[in-house]
């Protein structure tokens, strides 16, 4: 009996112990340890821990450094890694290009209304997600995308050619918007992006913003344009998996303090492109091109004749038709 009791009780603290264990969650973003959104979900970390009473524990592994975002999301599909904050990976399903269509939002009122809590484009990325066994816990906004090259643009406001070749994303939607914008685009992975534009084998980049241009290729930024090319929008994923082996207490705080995440950053979004704006100028010497609300509207009317039909056909016409649609009436 004595013997039984024993093997009972190691079986239940072997079964505590794997259940302690799964309680250690790994989080992947594409940033440098430092950079804004790694001290986010460090504080973010650090709260989700103090409300679960030390159960859960994320840990932050910035730079990439568990795989390439397209890699990451696969893994978390699958149960390999448990979380991430990063761009939708559109390998895995295209329609996630939906997220990323150019000129979605023309300002931030827009942005939020499309993208935050009820927005057309966050509900839709919830159920694509789900879809690939990945719950979405928060989207988190970072910015209005820009042009940054390593050389002057004579002519930054304008959408005719300009003989200008620049890395974008190997994601349709960027590929076409460069053009649209008179770039030469070369679709180059990311992680080969920065020698790409040292080395001049493109002379800028398409695909990011100020603060993205700031971290990543802040010695080869001369000029930065502005451009308002796309709104980023990053989504803090969890797989199914790791979330469903949380206690429901745990998954609750682990929700709540995701969503207290997500809206803490559509505060101070906006304010942390124009500080990311200026440190191109104060810390890089770069010149930020001063685009008119003519300027902007031509880019975005070229772009949205040009690209949408084009990407639409990539993301299934009807479909995607019927979200833009929504988009459109969300942002009057």
């Amino acid at each position: 009996m004595k013997h039984a009791l024993l093997t009972t009780a190691t079986a239940a603290l072997m079964a505590l112990g794997s259940y302690a264990s799964a309680l250690d969650l790994k989080m992947s973003h594409v940033r440098p340890q430092g950079a804004t959104i790694d001290t986010e979900l460090r504080a973010f970390s650090a709260a989700v821990a103090d409300a679960t009473g030390g159960n859960v524990n994320i840990n932050i592994f910035p730079a990439s450094a568990l795989g390439d975002y397209t890699t990451v999301q696969e893994r978390i599909s699958v149960g390999a890694i448990d979380m991430a904050t990063q761009p939708a990976a559109t390998a895995a399903d295209r329609r996630m290009q939906i997220s990323s269509f150019p000129y979605m939002a023309g300002n931030w009122d827009q942005a939020r209304a499309v993208y935050g809590p009820g927005g057309v484009v966050r509900d839709v990325m919830v159920d694509l997600y789900a879809k690939q066994d990945i719950t979405m816990l928060a989207a988190y906004p970072v910015y209005f995308g820009g042009i940054a090259l390593n050389v002057e643009n004579a002519n930054p406001g304008s959408v005719e050619p300009n003989g200008i070749k620049v890395r974008v994303p190997g994601i349709k939607s960027f590929q076409l918007t460069g053009q649209a914008l008179g770039y030469i685009p070369s679709p180059i992975p990311f992680s080969e992006a920065f020698t790409a534009v040292q080395t001049g084998v493109v002379d800028g980049v398409i695909g990011s913003g100020a603060e993205g241009y700031y971290a990543s290729f802040r010695d080869v930024t001369k000029t930065y344009i502005p451009a308002n090319t796309h709104f980023e929008v990053w989504y803090m994923i969890i797989s199914n998996g790791s979330l469903a082996e949380l206690s429901a207490e745990d998954q609750a705080a682990l929700k709540a303090n995701a969503a207290a995440f997500e809206a803490t950053r559509w505060d101070v979004a906006e304010a942390d492109q124009g500080r990311n704006e200026q440190r191109l100028v104060d810390e890089l010497g770069a010149t930020v091109a001063q685009l008119t609300d003519a300027d902007l509207a031509a880019m975005a009317a070229k772009a949205r004749a040009e690209v949408w039909p084009a990407v639409l056909e990539d993301v299934g016409a009807e479909w995607g038709q019927a979200i833009l649609d929504q988009v459109a009436a969300a942002a009057n």
